[in-house]
């Protein structure tokens, strides 16, 4: 059975409501599937290797926006 991804999650979540903030993180970018992230409300899609203030960053904003 394979795993759900990581987009496949976010779906479900955005789909139920949640405004639980979201960054992703991967390897393998494709213009198609940041679109369809950021669409979604991710608060950042980072592409390995990024930089840590770059992540930092990301957390800052996702805990400003689980905040407000």
């Amino acid at each position: 059975m394979p795993g759900m991804s990581g987009l496949d999650l976010h779906d479900k979540l955005h789909a139920a409501g949640s405004t639980v903030p979201v960054i992703f993180i991967t390897a393998f970018p494709e213009f198609k599937t940041r679109e369809h992230a950021m669409q979604r409300g991710a608060i950042c899609f980072l592409v390995k290797p990024f930089n840590a203030d770059v992540l930092i960053d990301c957390v800052e904003r996702a805990l400003q926006r689980g905040l407000s």
